[in-house]
């Protein structure tokens, strides 16, 4: 509104100060004195002025209501909107669940990294130092005395990892470091086809038994069965199958040798694998009846097969009884197994029977085997899972405050090289062994073996190749 008073007010104001006062104009017109004659044309000159005056003061009054009526109209419209024009809007991409891309980590000796899509990552390894002291006669010939006595082995030094990938995938690959060089043991992935299906390609253990297929972490004595170290059980690099359901459990694979040997062009071994393991329940246990057939075909030329073992303890590389090199074609092997598991108490016996397909003679069957029993003196469980002894978890570790798991074992071994001529010498072994299980990953073994040897490579001063041995082994043990 003062954008127009303004101007009006100051016409009113110059009109009021010259119109109005009449004697103050007149004076300032001069000194002259107006004539008669002119005061009627003055008196009409204000009179018109003044009209005029009116006549705007109206208009401004008439504008300045218009100027209010149009503030408002324009306050009770609504304001409109206006529209920029823009560019269509690009669509987000799909959140993804936060479930899905979480990571969570579990301790399981080392972290395992894992999501709920299916990947996970853990690193594994294992560390076993060994003393063991051999108490033989004196005397020995090949001066077999020097090589056993007391001695220290880094019997393991293991490093890997394993895990899991979506589609039912998963992975391993472990070396072991333990000679100062770098020796392949599991490489190999596995798919599941449904849950109770699973195949694995790769490096890993044919189907050769019970103790054979349970991880050296978890033995009661620090060395297998005499007649896995003779008859040569190794990985091997192959395909295999295995059904669980129920109480049966069925596995069978074909392989070829293993990682090291298939770098040599002449190496064509090959083998047929299968085991086949009832597990039902029985009087508040588990009862173990398993069976396993083993076929190898020796392509190499001029391929042989030596079946020898050393006398309870790795820390010495001697071997007692030997067959020596046998030229051959092939093996087959046969072995049943059987096992009792019920609380604390276990019980377990294998036997096997390898045959060596000769180029040159009768084929010779050579057989081996034990029996052992054992208990739990604390309050633990002896594990089995799947046809296998798996790892005692303690109640009461070290780690809880506890003392661990006490286990002890008794068992009786042998083995028998001699057959259809071959005479590689027998050897039985009667033993006892105390495992302490500190934590669910650290554990203490002691044993004692007393070892009898007949047709021994090895003779005594006398020239007797039939004597005994005494032998004490202890170990120290970490894994994760």
């Amino acid at each position: 509104m003062s954008r127009f008073l303004s101007p009006s007010c100051l016409a009113l104001i110059l009109a009021a100060g010259c119109l109005s006062p009449q004697p103050a104009c007149a004076q300032s017109a001069g000194p002259a004195v107006a004539s008669t004659s002119d005061a009627p044309n003055v008196e009409q000159d204000l009179a018109a002025m003044r009209a005029q005056l009116r006549a705007m003061s109206e208009r401004i009054d008439d504008l300045e209501a218009q100027l209010q009526d149009a503030r408002a109209q324009a306050a009770a419209v609504p304001p409109v909107a206006v529209q920029t024009p823009t560019a269509a809007p690009v669509p987000a991409p799909a959140p993804v669940p936060a479930a899905a891309t979480a990571t969570t980590v579990v301790w399981k000796g080392a972290p395992q990294l894992s999501t709920a899509d299916g990947w996970s990552f853990k690193p594994r390894g294992r560390v076993q130092v060994d003393m063991a002291s051999i108490n033989a006669p004196n005397g020995l010939s090949g001066d077999a005395n020097r090589q056993m006595g007391t001695g220290v082995e880094l019997r393991r030094l293991y490093f890997g990892v394993d895990g899991t990938m979506p589609g039912g995938f998963g992975y391993r690959v472990e070396a072991d470091f333990a000679a100062s060089t770098v020796l392949l043991t599991d490489v190999y992935l596995t798919y599941d086809v449904t849950k109770d299906v699973r195949v694995t390609v790769g490096q890993h253990k044919p189907f050769w038994g019970l103790e054979e297929l349970a991880s050296d972490l978890n033995l009661t004595l620090m060395e297998r069965s005499t007649f896995g170290q003779a008859f040569n059980f190794e990985r091997r690099v192959g395909a295999s199958v295995q059904y669980r359901h129920g109480i049966v459990l069925a596995q069978g694979g074909v392989f070829g040798d293993d990682a090291q040997a298939l770098n040599s062009d002449y190496d064509k071994n090959w083998s047929l694998d299968g085991r086949l393991v009832l597990m039902p329940r029985l009087a508040g246990g588990t009862l173990h009846l398993g069976g396993s057939v083993h076929f190898n075909h020796a392509a190499a030329f001029n391929a042989t097969i030596t079946d020898r073992v050393r006398p309870f303890a790795h820390t010495t590389d001697i071997r007692l009884i030997t067959t020596g090199a046998i030229p051959a074609s092939g093996e087959r092997g046969l072995a049943l197994e059987g096992a009792y598991i019920a609380g604390r108490f276990h019980a377990t016996a294998e036997s096997y029977w390898q045959t060596v397909h000769r180029s040159d003679g009768a084929d010779p069957t050579f057989t081996g085997g034990y029996a052992e029993v054992g208990y739990l003196l604390t309050k633990d469980e002896t594990a089995y899972k799947d046809g296998i002894y798996e790892r005692i978890r303690p109640k009461h570790g070290l780690d809880k405050g506890g003392l661990g798991a006490i286990q002890i074992n008794t068992r009786y071994d042998w083995l028998d090289l001699d057959s259809a001529g071959i005479h590689g010498g027998r050897q039985k072994t009667a033993s006892l062994s105390a495992v302490w299980i500190l934590t669910d990953y650290v554990r203490m073994l002691a044993d004692y073996g007393h070892v009898w040897v007949n047709g021994s490579a090895y003779t005594t001063p006398t020239g007797s190749a039939d004597y005994e041995l005494d032998v004490v082994g202890m170990r120290a043990q970490y894994d994760f």
